[in-house]
Protein backbone atom coordinates (compact mmCIF):
# COMPACT_ATOMS: atom_id res chain seq x y z
CA UNK A 1 0.00 0.00 0.00
CA UNK A 2 1.23 3.62 -0.80
CA UNK A 3 1.89 5.64 1.99
CA UNK A 4 -0.92 8.02 0.86
CA UNK A 5 -3.42 8.95 3.55
CA UNK A 6 -5.65 12.13 1.85
CA UNK A 7 -6.36 13.93 -1.14
CA UNK A 8 -8.17 17.07 -1.75
CA UNK A 9 -11.37 17.50 -1.95
CA UNK A 10 -14.24 20.51 -2.39
CA UNK A 11 -14.82 21.23 1.39
CA UNK A 12 -11.02 19.93 2.78
CA UNK A 13 -8.92 17.08 2.62
CA UNK A 14 -10.20 13.49 2.34
CA UNK A 15 -9.08 10.69 4.18
CA UNK A 16 -7.29 8.33 1.54
CA UNK A 17 -5.91 4.90 0.77
CA UNK A 18 -4.26 3.81 -2.01
CA UNK A 19 -3.68 0.26 -3.15
CA UNK A 20 -0.74 -0.58 -5.75
CA UNK A 21 -0.13 -3.67 -7.67
CA UNK A 22 3.40 -4.76 -8.20
CA UNK A 23 4.36 -3.22 -11.15
CA UNK A 24 2.97 -0.53 -13.01
CA UNK A 25 -0.35 -0.61 -13.38
CA UNK A 26 -2.57 -0.65 -16.20
CA UNK A 27 -5.74 1.37 -14.68
CA UNK A 28 -6.96 2.96 -11.53
CA UNK A 29 -10.44 2.54 -9.94
CA UNK A 30 -11.62 4.96 -7.82
CA UNK A 31 -13.79 3.58 -5.53
CA UNK A 32 -16.60 5.18 -2.90
CA UNK A 33 -18.01 3.49 0.31
CA UNK A 34 -21.70 2.41 1.35
CA UNK A 35 -23.53 5.06 3.15
CA UNK A 36 -21.41 6.80 5.75
CA UNK A 37 -24.71 7.38 7.99
CA UNK A 38 -24.75 3.50 8.56
CA UNK A 39 -21.47 2.79 8.83
CA UNK A 40 -19.84 2.74 5.57
CA UNK A 41 -16.25 4.00 4.55
CA UNK A 42 -12.98 2.98 2.93
CA UNK A 43 -12.70 0.44 5.70
CA UNK A 44 -15.88 -1.56 4.89
CA UNK A 45 -14.72 -5.24 4.50
CA UNK A 46 -16.08 -5.39 1.06
CA UNK A 47 -14.84 -2.15 -0.12
CA UNK A 48 -11.18 -3.15 1.47
CA UNK A 49 -11.78 -6.63 -0.53
CA UNK A 50 -12.33 -4.51 -3.77
CA UNK A 51 -9.11 -2.61 -3.47
CA UNK A 52 -7.03 -5.87 -2.82
CA UNK A 53 -8.66 -7.54 -5.56
CA UNK A 54 -7.93 -4.56 -7.79
CA UNK A 55 -4.19 -4.60 -7.19
CA UNK A 56 -4.19 -8.04 -7.91
CA UNK A 57 -4.85 -7.37 -11.13
CA UNK A 58 -2.71 -5.19 -12.06
CA UNK A 59 -4.93 -1.85 -11.28
CA UNK A 60 -4.41 0.70 -8.93
CA UNK A 61 -7.34 1.06 -6.17
CA UNK A 62 -7.96 4.71 -4.76
CA UNK A 63 -10.24 4.36 -2.20
CA UNK A 64 -11.74 7.53 -0.26
CA UNK A 65 -13.86 8.91 2.89
CA UNK A 66 -16.22 10.95 1.78
CA UNK A 67 -16.96 14.37 3.62
CA UNK A 68 -17.86 13.47 7.22
CA UNK A 69 -17.15 9.76 7.27
CA UNK A 70 -13.68 8.96 9.40
CA UNK A 71 -11.09 11.90 9.34
CA UNK A 72 -12.74 13.46 6.14
CA UNK A 73 -13.57 17.17 6.44
CA UNK A 74 -16.77 18.49 6.15
CA UNK A 75 -20.59 17.34 6.74
CA UNK A 76 -22.86 14.53 4.80
CA UNK A 77 -24.87 16.41 1.95
CA UNK A 78 -27.02 13.90 0.97
CA UNK A 79 -25.59 12.56 -2.23
CA UNK A 80 -24.65 16.12 -3.63
CA UNK A 81 -21.56 16.69 -2.07
CA UNK A 82 -20.22 12.74 -2.41
CA UNK A 83 -20.47 13.23 -5.79
CA UNK A 84 -18.11 16.30 -5.79
CA UNK A 85 -16.12 14.43 -4.08
CA UNK A 86 -15.90 11.70 -6.26
CA UNK A 87 -14.56 14.16 -8.65
CA UNK A 88 -12.55 15.27 -6.79
CA UNK A 89 -10.95 11.77 -6.33
CA UNK A 90 -10.66 11.37 -9.87
CA UNK A 91 -9.23 14.52 -10.82
CA UNK A 92 -6.61 13.16 -8.10
CA UNK A 93 -6.66 9.42 -9.72
CA UNK A 94 -5.95 11.68 -13.42
CA UNK A 95 -3.53 13.55 -12.33
CA UNK A 96 -1.50 11.18 -10.04
CA UNK A 97 -1.77 8.29 -13.16
CA UNK A 98 -1.84 10.54 -16.32
CA UNK A 99 -3.03 8.47 -19.23
CA UNK A 100 -4.49 5.38 -17.57
CA UNK A 101 -7.80 4.05 -18.00
CA UNK A 102 -10.03 5.46 -14.75
CA UNK A 103 -12.58 2.76 -13.90
CA UNK A 104 -15.39 3.63 -11.59
CA UNK A 105 -16.62 1.59 -8.91
CA UNK A 106 -18.67 1.53 -5.78
CA UNK A 107 -21.01 -0.46 -3.08
CA UNK A 108 -24.39 0.72 -2.29
CA UNK A 109 -24.93 4.79 -1.54
CA UNK A 110 -21.47 4.83 -3.43
CA UNK A 111 -22.06 2.53 -6.27
CA UNK A 112 -24.97 4.98 -6.53
CA UNK A 113 -22.50 7.95 -6.14
CA UNK A 114 -19.61 6.15 -8.59
CA UNK A 115 -21.83 5.12 -11.22
CA UNK A 116 -23.75 8.60 -11.53
CA UNK A 117 -20.87 10.67 -12.14
CA UNK A 118 -18.55 7.82 -14.09
CA UNK A 119 -20.86 7.70 -15.87
CA UNK A 120 -20.78 10.94 -17.42
CA UNK A 121 -17.11 11.85 -16.73
CA UNK A 122 -15.51 10.88 -20.28
CA UNK A 123 -12.37 9.88 -18.21
CA UNK A 124 -14.28 6.99 -17.10
CA UNK A 125 -13.82 4.04 -19.17
CA UNK A 126 -15.86 1.01 -16.65
CA UNK A 127 -18.44 1.00 -14.21
CA UNK A 128 -18.48 -1.29 -11.19
CA UNK A 129 -21.69 -1.86 -9.18
CA UNK A 130 -21.21 -3.99 -5.95
CA UNK A 131 -24.12 -4.11 -4.09
CA UNK A 132 -26.49 -0.99 -5.82
CA UNK A 133 -29.18 0.31 -3.49
CA UNK A 134 -31.61 -0.34 -6.68
CA UNK A 135 -34.87 0.37 -3.64
CA UNK A 136 -33.20 3.83 -2.72
CA UNK A 137 -31.49 5.27 -5.26
CA UNK A 138 -32.21 6.39 -9.09
CA UNK A 139 -29.28 4.24 -11.04
CA UNK A 140 -30.02 6.24 -13.95
CA UNK A 141 -26.47 6.25 -15.49
CA UNK A 142 -26.15 2.39 -15.09
CA UNK A 143 -29.49 2.50 -17.76
CA UNK A 144 -27.99 4.56 -20.41
CA UNK A 145 -23.93 3.95 -20.25
CA UNK A 146 -22.19 2.43 -23.13
CA UNK A 147 -19.61 1.63 -20.98
CA UNK A 148 -18.80 -1.52 -20.49
CA UNK A 149 -20.85 -1.94 -16.60
CA UNK A 150 -19.99 -5.11 -14.46
CA UNK A 151 -22.46 -5.42 -11.30
CA UNK A 152 -21.87 -7.85 -7.85
CA UNK A 153 -24.36 -8.30 -5.62
CA UNK A 154 -25.77 -10.65 -3.17
CA UNK A 155 -28.54 -13.13 -3.61
CA UNK A 156 -30.26 -12.29 -0.20
CA UNK A 157 -29.70 -8.88 0.04
CA UNK A 158 -32.23 -7.41 2.59
CA UNK A 159 -31.75 -3.96 1.34
CA UNK A 160 -31.59 -3.94 -2.27
CA UNK A 161 -33.59 -7.16 -3.74
CA UNK A 162 -31.93 -9.31 -6.40
CA UNK A 163 -35.32 -9.21 -8.49
CA UNK A 164 -35.08 -5.21 -8.70
CA UNK A 165 -30.92 -5.88 -9.10
CA UNK A 166 -32.16 -7.91 -12.28
CA UNK A 167 -34.74 -6.12 -13.73
CA UNK A 168 -31.95 -3.01 -13.68
CA UNK A 169 -29.57 -5.38 -15.04
CA UNK A 170 -32.22 -6.07 -17.95
CA UNK A 171 -32.43 -2.23 -18.71
CA UNK A 172 -28.84 -1.90 -18.86
CA UNK A 173 -26.91 -1.81 -22.54
CA UNK A 174 -24.23 -3.97 -23.42
CA UNK A 175 -21.22 -4.94 -22.66
CA UNK A 176 -22.33 -5.82 -19.31
CA UNK A 177 -22.13 -7.98 -16.29
CA UNK A 178 -23.37 -9.50 -13.46
CA UNK A 179 -22.23 -12.04 -10.55
CA UNK A 180 -24.70 -12.88 -7.98
CA UNK A 181 -23.01 -14.39 -4.34
CA UNK A 182 -25.44 -16.98 -3.23
CA UNK A 183 -26.85 -16.26 0.47
CA UNK A 184 -24.86 -12.98 0.97
CA UNK A 185 -26.58 -10.02 2.23
CA UNK A 186 -26.19 -6.20 1.36
CA UNK A 187 -23.25 -6.27 3.00
CA UNK A 188 -21.72 -9.63 2.30
CA UNK A 189 -21.22 -10.52 6.08
CA UNK A 190 -18.84 -13.79 6.09
CA UNK A 191 -18.61 -13.84 2.56
CA UNK A 192 -16.65 -10.66 1.63
CA UNK A 193 -14.09 -12.09 -0.10
CA UNK A 194 -16.01 -13.46 -2.64
CA UNK A 195 -16.49 -9.70 -3.61
CA UNK A 196 -12.74 -9.96 -4.23
CA UNK A 197 -12.82 -12.72 -6.16
CA UNK A 198 -15.82 -11.79 -8.43
CA UNK A 199 -13.79 -8.85 -9.03
CA UNK A 200 -10.49 -11.14 -10.16
CA UNK A 201 -12.96 -12.96 -12.23
CA UNK A 202 -14.61 -10.44 -14.21
CA UNK A 203 -11.65 -7.82 -14.73
CA UNK A 204 -8.46 -9.40 -14.27
CA UNK A 205 -8.55 -10.24 -18.22
CA UNK A 206 -10.11 -7.30 -19.18
CA UNK A 207 -8.93 -5.34 -22.08
CA UNK A 208 -8.07 -1.86 -21.03
CA UNK A 209 -7.70 -1.10 -24.85
CA UNK A 210 -11.52 -0.86 -25.10
CA UNK A 211 -11.37 -4.69 -27.41
CA UNK A 212 -13.26 -6.17 -24.01
CA UNK A 213 -12.42 -9.39 -25.63
CA UNK A 214 -13.79 -12.12 -23.39
CA UNK A 215 -16.90 -9.83 -22.42
CA UNK A 216 -19.21 -10.60 -24.94
CA UNK A 217 -22.71 -9.48 -25.47
CA UNK A 218 -25.80 -11.25 -23.92
CA UNK A 219 -23.81 -12.96 -21.33
CA UNK A 220 -26.20 -14.65 -18.80
CA UNK A 221 -25.46 -14.17 -15.01
CA UNK A 222 -23.13 -15.98 -12.34
CA UNK A 223 -23.94 -17.06 -9.73
CA UNK A 224 -20.83 -17.48 -7.19
CA UNK A 225 -20.14 -19.45 -4.00
CA UNK A 226 -22.63 -22.02 -4.24
CA UNK A 227 -21.04 -25.27 -3.65
CA UNK A 228 -17.31 -23.29 -4.06
CA UNK A 229 -17.62 -23.07 -7.51
CA UNK A 230 -19.16 -20.55 -10.38
CA UNK A 231 -22.62 -21.50 -12.57
CA UNK A 232 -25.00 -20.04 -14.91
CA UNK A 233 -28.45 -18.42 -13.30
CA UNK A 234 -31.32 -20.50 -13.25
Amino acid sequence: MDTLRDIPGPVGALEARLDLPDGSPRAVAVIAHPHPQYGGTLQTRAVYEAARAFSHIGVAALRFNSRGAGVSRGAFDDGRGEQDDYRAALDYAAARFPGLPIWAAGMSFGAWVATAVGAADPRVTLLLAIAPAVDHYDYAGLRISTKPTFVIHGEADEVASIRQVRRLYGDMIEPKELIVIAGADHVFDGQASLVGEAIEDLLGDFDVTGEHEGHEDNKEERVKGRHGSDRGAP
